[in-house]
């Protein structure tokens, strides 16, 4: 069991039966009050976040959550499929509500970790940086530095990056999947 003071950022909880990601804590002592922990807690399961406050007389079940290695094979109407690195025959899928944000970032063959509460899958954590072609983009302006504005380019996943200006059709571009920023050019074609 864990108490209050256990829940530092980081931490994986059970409340109300669903598993909770603790993302920030902080410790409240008011006068002549008890200590108070505030937390913003993610829900792994719905991807809701919410402020809780939790007392001396607050405890928790901690989440068995388990990763495995997968790949993404292919999406068919917002129905994304994936299968278990190594054995091709453990599918599994998720629509695009599921996912959220992170299925536009998601490209065939990529390893990603599923992650599972008890033996259900409940989402997935995609690698921080992925490579990705650059697909469409308005062409450059002659005369554009490193340092100069930015313009949308979509990537081959289909996301919508703000990449320099620099950057062209065809090139290989280092996003961050986590802030969903351009990171560097990895490559021209």
């Amino acid at each position: 069991m864990l108490s209050y003071t256990d829940l530092t950022k980081g931490v994986l909880f059970i409340m109300d039966d669903e598993p909770w990601e603790v993302l920030e804590v902080h410790f409240l002592r008011m006068q002549q009050r008890k200590a108070v922990v505030q937390t913003k807690i993610k829900n792994l399961i719905n991807g809701k976040v919410l402020d809780r406050n939790f007392q001396p007389s607050d405890s928790f079940e901690e989440a068995e959550i388990e990763r495995m290695k997968a790949r993404f094979l292919y999406e068919n109407r917002d129905v994304f499929w994936f299968d278990e690195v190594g054995n091709p025959k453990n599918r599994f899928s998720f629509s695009r509500n599921d996912l959220g944000d992170k299925a536009d970032f998601l490209k065939p063959n990529i390893e990603i970790s599923a992650v599972q509460f008890n033996e259900k899958f409940i989402g997935v954590e995609l690698p921080v940086k992925i490579d990705y072609k650059v697909i469409e983009t308005p062409p450059s302006i002659r005369g554009n530095t490193v340092s100069g504005g930015t313009k949308v380019a979509v990537i081959e996943s289909g996301a919508k990056i703000n990449v320099p200006l620099f950057v062209e059709e065809g090139d290989i571009i280092r996003v961050n999947t986590q802030t969903e920023t351009y990171e560097k050019r990895v490559d021209k074609e």
